[in-house]
């Protein structure tokens, strides 16, 4: 591997014209693709195999009049008033006349008014799903009523989702990265070239994933996400292989032959930890939910561009960088620092020597705090998002918290039962019996009479809950009208709604992730017992990540849930976490944890191989990676808690959990804990059973039968004294 790495970054420094106009074409032809066939993204959550999913199918079959998108507008007289059915008609009216909509229904025809007389539901359906309704119908339908005076008009319902645009506030985590480059390098020039080929690998990404959206569905989340991991790993890569190419300036090495050696090692390592992301992203499509699978995938290809970049077109980038990537007073002495060459050795070396003095102390205080942070995570409860937890002022939660004001939380949540029979006297008769249990239910306000179909064989059932749709109440409310209406006779009984979606989503991620747990986590190991040619080192750094996901997982819970210093990162509404938030973060924080157990233990190995003793190679590791690792997690925390700022929910949740993830898991598990339990075991760490390791291939990571073949090719140019 190393071998190979250093002949491919030899040649693309060389050739540094070629590589940068081949990336530069495929950048303009993507691009092109992306501009010429960009497809809308998507809110849709389809969830095959569930009762709630069956519920939207046979809605889809038997009722195409109600199949497409819904939209909600809420009219409130002024305080003290009642509305006159006089002036709602002209809402109602103007609703109706909007392009793609098939009804728009009088709240005083429908019995949609509350009590008071002050508030009213006018209930607008469209022709087409809501991904399908285009940005002029949508305006349209939020101008509706806007020339009314006297009344308060909100506009809500399914139509109002829309795409999650990437602003101004994410490009601080760049803003924040660029300044982290800056005073790492102490160079202007390293600092600009890392970051721009890190934004051109995502550049590079995000066109081709844009270019398959006319053939794929993308959920408007899964560019996000893409963009996230693509440049927070494409910097972090990029910039331990430009740390490296340093340190072999600073060891006296050509330019050339130093950018071919820091492709071979560190290049190996992001080589190995890209596989560790790739691996755990993949693996989401054994949850089998379509949604949650397009966005591991998604983001397992922009991670992959990220790597090619960093071994192609970096190495051409140092080409035409070539001394200028070391500070300027070090062009010319030698370019030694203290912690890439010779010198005054850096923190990292006291770091990693005081470890080895109060390792046990360590790790007991580490283990001990990372479990209390986990505590929380015992309550934690995970749902589908809705506008109750969306940015205060914005439209749909203007109407959520108008209708939840006028009619209670529940008209926000409403469920649907579909009856379906064999014919119209069996589906009759079990929607009476149906709607007689479901009224009788703890936590239901009330049931609508049934809608039945034009053959009369499928009934449909609009209940309303008491609760709000993320309510405990309603999942129980849920679950008991389930158990209830099981046992009739007669015609199949299935239930949907936000609440059902979201605890079918809940269910089958827990039962899917034992088996994404194994298959991640064992295929990682295996990788790491190739790269590191040891059995506890991969185990330790599983184990570590338990601790980093449980502590992630207790914070975000304590802030997003429990309400706890929430104002901080801008959440208006503590509410359940987003069904698919758990199972995500652990793919992808395995991932990157990964990625600084390769970053850093690889250098350990490294020098163990080299004949270094065990507690030297761990401090020799430390004190060389550690202002690097340090660096690239500062960089992704950064990258990550700039979408933090977005005021989309389940991505502000994502940023946050990622950014926490990260900080535990870099500063505490992989630069306390992991040196701690390396000095603790010594030799052992590395032992590896000899049929175990006859097995394995040897893929040359640390780059031993590199040096050996270089060393050989200098002893062969040497001149021979007679």
């Amino acid at each position: 591997m190393a071998t190979l790495l250093y002949r491919l970054g030899r040649f693309s420094f060389r050739r540094r014209g070629r590589i940068a106009a081949v990336w530069l074409l495929l950048l303009i032809l993507l691009g092109v693709g992306a501009a010429t066939l960009m497809g809308p993204t998507s809110d849709k959550f389809s969830m095959p195999g569930t009762e709630s999913q069956r519920a939207l199918d046979d809605l889809d079959r038997q009722f195409p009049q109600a199949g497409g998108a819904t939209g909600t507008i809420v009219v409130a007289a002024p305080e003290g008033g009642k509305l006159d059915p006089a002036a709602v008609a002209p809402v109602v009216k103007e609703a109706s006349r909007i392009d793609g909509v098939t009804a728009a229904m009088d709240p005083f025809q429908t019995g949609s008014v509350s009590q008071d007389g002050r508030y009213a539901l006018i209930q607008v359906q469209f022709d087409k799903a809501a991904d399908e309704v285009t940005d002029e119908q949508k305006s349209a339908y939020e101008a509706v009523g806007a020339d009314v005076e006297g009344l308060r008009i909100e506009h809500g319902g399914e139509v109002m989702g829309g795409e999650v645009e990437v602003g101004s506030t994410e490009a601080l985590g760049v803003l924040v990265a660029a300044v982290v480059l800056v005073i790492t390098f102490g160079s202007l020039v390293a600092a600009g070239m890392t970051l721009l080929n890190a934004l051109i690998g995502v550049a590079v990404g995000m066109a081709g994933l844009f270019s398959l959206t006319s053939v794929i569905e993308l959920t408007s989340t899964a560019p996000i996400l893409a963009l996230m991991l693509g440049l927070a790993v494409g910097i972090d890569y990029s910039l331990f292989i430009t740390s490296r190419y340093r340190q072999y300036l600073a060891e006296g090495l050509q330019p050339e032959e130093a950018a071919g050696r820091a492709t071979g090692t560190a290049g190996s390592a992001v080589v190995f930890a890209g596989a560790t992301v790739v691996i755990a992203l993949v693996g989401l499509s054994v949850v089998g939910i379509p949604f949650l699978s397009v966005m591991g995938l998604a983001a397992a290809g922009t991670v992959a561009v990220a790597v090619l970049v960093a071994l192609t077109l970096l190495p051409a980038f140092l080409s035409f960088a070539g001394k200028k990537v070391l500070p300027r007073k070090q062009r010319h002495t030698g370019g030694h620092t203290a912690e890439e060459g010779t010198g005054a050795e850096g923190f990292g070396f006291t770091w990693g020597r005081l470890v080895t003095k109060l390792r046990v102390p360590l790790l007991v205080v580490g283990i001990l705090g990372l479990g209390a942070l986990t505590l929380p995570a015992q309550d934690m409860r995970m749902a589908l998002p809705d506008a109750g937890t969306a940015a205060e002022g914005s439209p749909a939660r203007e109407a959520y918290d108008l209708t939840s004001e006028g009619f209670g939380e529940g008209f926000n949540g409403r469920l649907i039962a579909v009856v379906n029979g064999e014919d119209a006297q069996s589906t009759g008769a079990a929607a009476e019996k149906a709607t007689a249990l479901i009224k009788a239910t703890d936590g239901i306000l009330a049931v609508a009479p049934p809608q039945l179909n034009e053959q009369g064989t499928t009934a449909l059932l609009a209940i309303i809950p008491k609760a709000g749709p993320t309510a405990a109440a309603t999942e129980d409310a849920v679950h008991d009208i389930r158990d209830r209406v099981a046992d009739i006779e007669g015609a199949d009984i299935a239930l949907t709604g936000a609440t059902a979606l979201g605890i079918d989503v809940s269910k089958k991620l827990a039962d899917a992730l034992p088996v994404y747990l194994l298959l991640v986590v064992g295929l990682s190991i295996l990788l790491l017992m190739l790269v590191f040619r040891s059995i506890l080192v991969p185990l330790k750094a599983a184990l570590g990540f338990l601790l980093t996901v449980g502590a992630t997982f207790g914070i975000t819970v304590a802030i997003f849930q429990e309400g706890h210093l929430a104002g901080l990162v801008g959440v208006d509404t503590p509410g359940p976490l987003v069904s698919f938030l758990p199972i995500l973060l652990i793919g992808i924080l395995f991932g990157l944890a990964m990625d600084y157990e390769v970053f850093l233990v690889s250098r350990m190995r490294e020098d163990f191989v080299h004949g270094a003793d065990p507690q030297a190679a761990m401090v020799s590791g430390m004190g060389h990676n550690a202002r690097v690792v340090t660096a690239a997690a500062l960089i992704m925390t950064s990258v990550f808690g700039g979408f933090v700022l977005m005021d989309d929910p389940i991505i502000k949740s994502i940023g946050f959990a990622l950014a926490v993830g990260v900080v535990i898991d870099a500063f505490v598990v992989r630069m306390a804990l992991v040196p701690a339990v390396m000095s603790l075991l010594g030799r052992a760490a590395w032992w590896l059973p000899k049929p175990v390791d006859k097995a394995l291939p040897d893929l040359d990571i640390e780059g031993e039968k590199l040096n050996r073949q270089l060393a050989a090719e200098t002893r062969d140019k040497a001149p021979v004294s007679v």
